[in-house]
């Protein structure tokens, strides 16, 4: 409960109740949390308290509000290390879920021209294109556009690229992947993203750019990607110099 007493605001000390409460599985994810008007008799607050109290925490993806039928409990966002490089079907993994994906384009186009730069193709030189929808326990988290030399990889087919296509790189292939840049910037849903990742329209997503390369420093592949924001956050370590 609150301390009227503390100098702690009362819809501070409201956010940090809930929040254990979910903690503790009180309320579980997809779970309606009480009215505002329940809340604010719980809490024995103005419902205008209340109501900042709530709108915090749906800003922060805690909660979600759903048009006519309440508020309820979002799932936990998954934490993506910015440090290691790992595949999407390796991340899932690591976290106990089952990762999928549903392939939306697979063809091989004249690579364009930013591809090409970065992949160090001349410019007559064919890249395929692979756009997937990844999947973590059935529920879209991102779409992935990845751009690879055809020359690198003659044999690529739908049936490899269903898979974990570093694994092929690895495991198949006995290349060893080295490392990659990668530029992390807020943007707004379009139609087609929303209806693919099944988020509001103009929804807030996370647009990725990966460029990855082997040990001995040749590039081999660059990466677009969206996420839903309010299924990921990125997290680093940071150290002073």
């Amino acid at each position: 409960m609150i301390d009227k007493q503390s100098p702690l605001p009362m819809y501070y000390q409201i956010e940090e109740d809930i929040k254990q409460r979910i903690a503790d599985d009180d309320y579980r994810a997809g779970d309606m949390i009480p009215s505002e008007r329940e809340l604010s008799e719980t809490y024995d607050v103005s419902r205008m308290t209340v109501r900042q109290a709530i709108t915090n925490m749906v800003n922060e993806g805690v909660l979600y509000r759903e048009k006519g039928r309440g508020t309820f409990v979002a799932d936990k966002k998954i934490e993506q290390p910015l440090q290691g490089m790992t595949s999407f079907t390796e991340d899932m993994s690591s976290r106990g879920m089952e990762a999928s994906s549903r392939l939306l384009q697979f063809e091989r186009i004249p690579s364009p021209f930013d591809v090409s730069r970065k992949l160090q193709l001349h410019e007559e030189a064919e890249v395929y294109k692979i756009q997937r929808i990844r999947y973590a326990d059935e529920k879209p988290m991102a779409i992935e556009t990845t751009f690879i030399p055809v020359s690198m990889f003659p044999g690529l087919d739908e049936r490899i690229v269903q898979g974990s296509l570093y694994d092929y790189i690895e495991k198949s292939k006995q290349l060893k992947i080295g490392k990659a840049s990668q530029m992390i910037e807020a943007t707004i849903a379009d139609e087609q993203q929303s209806s693919l990742l099944d988020v509001p329209a103009a929804s807030a997503i996370l647009h990725i750019e990966r460029n990855s390369s082997l040990t001995d420093g040749t590039p081999f592949e660059v990466v677009k990607s969206s996420y839903r924001a309010d299924r990921y956050k990125f997290i680093s370590d940071i150290y002073r110099a």
